[in-house]
């Protein structure tokens, strides 16, 4: 269980997110979607996992994601469209918060099948997430990053920084190595006041 750090259940408008844990999520079906799932070569092209070979994969990333939760450093959520959304119920991607408690810092990561594209739901998911970060865990920055070239990403990661008052802090460069080749990556953050000034989330959790 996620326990009193991060809900098991965030319902906002749109979606239900939910711990991708083995309690809530089933692994030979999350195998499916990130091995041969229509498009998942053009969802981890610009991603640092490739689509999964075994289900022993997928399993270990799904123990790694119970073991960050037990270890408060952070949870990967399966998002789920809501009832009256098509697809409802179906897993339409995930969504990460890794937590670095000595910076008082959050990073955001998400990704979506092809499928869901183009409907908001990662800004929608972020904005919750927001407010898991700020008000619930009282940290002090969110930051997120996209690599370089990945246009679809920072059209969605501006939007939604931007409606939470924060900013693109620059371009990174050969920031990280995937696979042996460097990466260059943007950077954008998101500080407590900017949130707060902004109007804060959605009000999506329990107080």
């Amino acid at each position: 269980m996620p326990g009193e750090l991060f809900p098991d259940r965030i319902e906002t408008e749109r979606l239900v997110l939910e711990p991708l844990t083995t309690d809530h999520v089933d692994v030979l079906e999350y195998y499916e979607i990130c091995s041969s799932d229509p498009g998942i070569e053009k969802v981890t092209e610009r991603l640092a996992w490739d689509p999964h070979e075994t289900v022993g994969e997928t399993l270990e990333y799904i123990e790694s994601v119970e073991k960050r939760i037990d270890d408060a450093a952070g949870i990967d959520y399966a998002i789920r469209p809501a009832a009256g959304e098509e697809g409802a119920g179906e897993i339409a991607g995930a969504g990460a918060v890794s937590i670095d408690w000595d910076r008082r810092a959050a990073t955001f990561g998400t990704w979506l099948r092809k499928r869901f594209w183009g409907r908001g739901y990662s800004g929608e998911r972020a904005a919750a997430m927001m407010e898991l970060a700020f008000d619930r865990l009282d940290l002090d920055v969110v930051e997120v990053t996209h690599w370089a070239g990945n246009e679809k990403s920072r059209r969605a990661i501006e939007k939604y920084v931007e409606a939470h008052g924060g900013r693109h802090e620059g371009k990174l460069r050969n920031f990280d190595a995937v696979d042996g080749e460097p990466i260059t990556q943007h950077r954008y953050t998101v500080t407590q006041a900017e949130y707060e000034a902004s109007g804060g989330g959605p009000g999506v959790l329990d107080a």
